[in-house]
């Protein structure tokens, strides 16, 4: 096997003892980053330990800086990787230090690093964890039109509602328009509550109430309409193998060949 596929294998790959052991260190240095970046916001620790946490940043930034290389040397086509969703947030999560020494205020620009933590479900590769968060995807695709619809109701109601609010209550108690109104319908709706505005008169406060018990009606909706899709959505069944030669990736379980160039994929 070329050296380039070795590192491929450990890079791109968690199903591999190796691979997982390097996801787990890179996802400590990443944890570790980040609290290094949120400690140096807080004033008191800062003026204490700031050139520590300066020094460990720049540690942590040139590992990060290796791997990305690495990442784009060991892959046959870089461009997809760079252009990729990973690929831009590992070059975002590495340039900000670099970068503070044109801008100071770049450095909390590093907090983007967190979007990395999301490599975690590369080391959770468990075919069941998989099969339900494509599951969950293609559920909530599915779902969309129905609440799409149901949400241009729940905006129907709001208009209504806040209409006769403002004509119920009126400006002298906070209800100063119609929009104003409205904005208090879906507070009202969704729960939330925030009580800067709130009816006075008694057909006000009988309106309010069937408001907020429509609300807790409403929020059950979406549940349900994503949940009825979610039973009916088909399990898929992958793996964590990345084609050293074209890249592509989410390849049925137990797979031996590329699914898109015919590859043989590392075993």
């Amino acid at each position: 096997m070329h050296w380039k596929e070795k590192i491929h294998e450990i890079i791109y790959e968690a199903d591999t003892k190796k691979g997982r052991i390097f996801d787990i260190i890179l996802l400590i240095a990443i944890s570790f980053s980040i609290v290094l970046v949120l400690l140096d916001s807080v004033q008191s620790i800062y003026d204490k330990y700031h050139d520590y946490f300066y020094y460990a940043e720049w540690v942590i930034t040139i590992i990060f800086t290796i791997e990305y290389i690495l990442r784009v040397v060991c892959i046959r086509k870089p461009k997809k990787y760079i252009f990729s969703f990973y690929g831009i947030i590992d070059l975002l999560s590495t340039l900000p230090l670099y970068i503070s020494f044109m801008f100071t205020a770049s450095y909390a620009l590093m907090t983007l690093r967190a979007l990395r933590l999301l490599r975690v479900f590369r080391i959770l590769k468990v075919t069941r964890y998989i099969g339900a968060s494509n599951r969950l995807r293609v559920a909530l695709r599915s779902s969309v039109p129905k609440i799409m619809i149901f949400i241009f109701s729940i905006i129907i109601i709001s208009f209504i509602a806040g209409t006769i609010m403002y004509l119920v209550e009126g400006p002298e108690h906070g209800f100063t328009s119609i929009p104003v109104s409205i904005y208090w319908t879906i507070v009202t709706l969704t729960t939330v509550g925030f009580g800067d505005i709130h009816p006075v008169t008694p057909l006000g406060q009988s309106i309010a109430t069937i408001i907020m018990v429509l609300g807790y009606g409403i929020i059950a909706v979406p549940t349900g309409i994503v949940s009825s899709e979610l039973v009916n959505a088909k399990p898929d069944q992958t793996q964590t193998q990345s084609c050293y030669n074209c890249g592509e990736k989410n390849h049925l379980d137990k797979a031996k060949f590329c699914q898109h160039c015919g590859y043989t994929l590392n075993q």
